[in-house]
């Protein structure tokens, strides 16, 4: 089959990773197929009866677990979903993982123990949580208030993760490589937001709070308490320290240094997402 024509099943297409990886891959003609509830045929990692026809006919998938795959269950769900990839006859799988997640590194495992191709993304947090995701509001609010306190993580940006994703789908040299993926600096919660209030022009504040006080923040706005648990896991657990080094992932996936935290704060001040309107 003419490599152009494989099938290409992205998980969680419509995230800050899967949608940019799409882009990519139609852009080059490639024959993609949406992983999302939302999809023709849909894929929902709770519903597995759905699983058959999203993997019908598919060469490679990327696998993008969501919530989070620190969560509860998702290793089963990762183990049983790699299961019917490989009856299903997928040659390669691409998984996108977590830093400094045990949860992750079993998933890892999985993916790795499959019998077919590999390629592991063992990411860092991303900078597009600042301006796509929970940070936003806050961030529009003039005060970003988290249960973390001067530790420093090497934020990655989500284009550099697109593009190995997409590299690793469609090329052969990355086949049983584990990239962990950071930016080429790390900065605390307070620096990365002092950033954005320079390119902004904007007078916006970093503020630690104690864990249970951001759960109650939380449990206000009515998340659903699995959420939350994952977020407080996230900050009290994850952001102890464990992932400040900077890696080499990128610049061994790509062969050029990873983007850094300006770059994502300037083309996303260009957008306009942190201006305030009204």
């Amino acid at each position: 089959m003419n490599s152009n024509q494989q099938t290409l099943l992205i998980l969680g297409a419509t995230g800050k990773t899967g949608r940019r990886i799409v882009k990519r891959l139609e852009a080059a003609g490639r024959n993609v197929r949406l992983g999302s509830r939302s999809a023709t045929p849909p894929f929902d990692w709770e519903d597995r009866s759905t699983w058959a026809a999203a993997l019908e006919g598919v060469q490679a998938a990327y696998i993008s677990f969501q919530p989070d795959i620190a969560v509860p269950g998702a290793l089963e769900t990762i183990q049983a979903f790699t299961d019917q990839a490989v009856n299903s006859g997928v040659g390669k799988l691409v998984l996108l993982s977590g830093r400094g997640e045990i949860e992750a590194q079993q998933a890892e495992r999985v993916v790795q123990n499959s019998g077919i191709d590999w390629t592991i993304l063992r990411a860092s947090w991303f900078c597009q949580n600042f301006s796509e995701g929970h940070f936003l509001e806050p961030i529009l609010q003039g005060e970003l208030a988290l249960p973390v306190g001067d530790i420093a993580e090497p934020f990655v940006d989500v284009e550099d993760i697109a593009e190995i994703a997409v590299a690793a789908l469609t090329r052969s040299g990355h086949s049983g490589q584990l990239y962990e993926l950071t930016g080429p600096r790390a900065l605390t919660f307070a620096e990365a937001v002092a950033e954005i209030a320079r390119a902004t022009d904007r007078d916006i504040g970093f503020l630690a709070v104690p864990p249970d006080a951001y759960r109650q923040a939380l449990e206000q706005e009515q998340l659903p308490a699995e959420l939350i648990d994952l977020v407080l896991y996230l900050f009290t657990t994850v952001l102890d320290g464990r992932n400040t080094p900077v890696t080499d992932g990128v610049q061994r996936a790509l062969g050029r240094p990873a983007r850094d935290f300006s770059d994502y704060v300037r083309r996303a001040a260009a957008t306009g997402i942190w201006n305030l309107h009204g």
